[in-house]
């Protein structure tokens, strides 16, 4: 939905919250949840779909007339595609993800390839107004276990250089202007707001990727350059940039003073412990699950400690009790500030959020809490769809407080 003007700002949260790895599965989940949460939200005015694509689900969309059928179904029922969540290629629900959600990554021709797809769905779906562009997010490269940027930064941007000369061709043939939004997470080769602009001005923007672009597509330097900033930038996730410590606005000052356009924000708050204890930490562990990878960064004495996992920080640390704070990459409800004994990272989103009030970040928001199915059952006592509703509800109240 539009929660903006001039330009227009559009709200919405990420299907990736409802399993579906299938193109059926995923278009049952619009056309039921979907559709129930833009009845409350925004039932008279379009709504925009945050569209988490599989592979198997893009493959599936792709199919001869299914598209078509689905550009119609949108139409019927004011709903509109803007962005799409291109960062898990494989099964995403219900199955250990872990460190397998960076597979294939951008040391691999197969994340290129679903990049392309993803991209010629976007250009198809996207509403072919004046001002709006598409954003696709994805992987951070590669999970640090498979290289470090200094490392695999020339590889992970020859992939990178190849897609965006896709996007730019997409344009120049008449499509719309579409986006791919690298995004920072704790333990991958890009990890940190400041490690992402150190890898687009070490291999993108750089006198070496330039050239390697102009190769690509014939466009002058300059040209070239130009087409790589507006086609390649930054997915913004609050979580993941709080759990890192980060300071939101030193990191979007950095960001803007590097010329990096930050392409989507996904709003997302984790979890957050201040002085931990016996208690607190034995509360913690029923966030341990087996699902998906929750990253941990502990500050102690003014260093930041860094673990792939729970389970492993819980193992490390569960005796001591000195830290000051330890953030962990759990995706909870954005309006539980507290979840037991400890917090949510809503504080950090919040001032994301006022930031974004006096100037805006970005034109693409979306709320992005996908592990709603493995949150201790008192933090999920609700349907999902009033969960999401409560969310958006959460965000456009605190965008209105904040424009007051």
């Amino acid at each position: 939905m539009i929660v903006g003007t001039e330009p227009d700002v559009h709200l919405t949260y990420c299907t990736n919250i409802h399993a579906g790895e299938s193109w059926d599965e995923v278009f049952g989940n619009i056309s039921t949840h979907v559709l129930a949460v833009k009845r409350r939200v925004s039932p008279h005015r379009p709504f925009g779909v945050g569209l988490r694509l599989s592979a198997a689900a893009a493959r599936g969309l792709w199919e001869p007339g299914v598209l078509p059928d689905f550009r119609e179904f949108l139409r019927i029922n004011d709903l509109y595609v803007f962005t799409i969540n291109g960062f898990p290629y494989g099964a995403f629900h219900g199955t250990r993800v872990k460190e397998d959600v960076y597979r294939p990554d951008w040391l691999e021709d197969q994340r290129l390839t679903y990049a392309d797809l993803l991209a010629s769905i976007l250009a198809e779906l996207l509403p072919r107004t004046a001002d709006l562009e598409g954003s696709i997010s994805t992987v951070p490269g590669c999970f640090r276990e498979r290289g470090t940027l200094p490392d695999v930064g020339p590889a992970l941007a020859d992939r990178l250089l190849r897609h965006a000369a896709t996007l730019w061709r997409l344009r120049e043939r008449g499509g719309p202007t579409i986006g791919t939004a690298l995004e920072p997470e704790p333990h991958c080769a890009i990890e940190t707001t400041a490690e992402a602009l150190t890898f687009f001005e070490d291999n993108i923007v750089s006198s070496v990727g330039v050239r390697t672009f102009c190769g690509l597509t014939g466009l002058a330097p300059a040209a070239a350059e130009d087409a790589l900033r507006r086609h390649l930038g930054l997915c913004f996730d609050a979580c993941h940039a709080a759990v890192e410590f980060e300071d939101p606005a030193q990191s979007l000052q950095a960001v803007a003073a590097a010329g990096i356009r930050v392409l989507k924000v996904q709003l997302s708050a984790g979890l957050r412990i201040e002085h931990p204890d016996a208690e607190s930490l034995r509360a913690l562990s029923r966030f341990a699950e087996g699902v998906y990878l929750h990253q941990v960064v502990v500050r102690k004495d003014g260093r930041l400690h860094r673990f792939v996992d729970l389970p492993e920080a819980l193992a490390a640390l569960g005796s001591d009790f000195g830290a000051d704070e330890w953030r962990v990459h759990f995706h909870v409800p954005l309006f539980r500030q507290s979840l037991g004994p400890f917090a949510n990272t809503q504080t950090f989103l919040a001032t994301l959020l006022e930031r974004h009030a006096r100037r805006s970040i970005s034109r693409h928001l979306e709320v992005e809490t996908y592990t709603w199915d493995v949150l201790p059952e008192e933090f999920r006592n609700e349907s999902v769809d009033d969960a999401i509703v409560r969310e958006l509800t959460w965000v456009t109240d605190t965008l209105a407080s904040a424009g007051a």
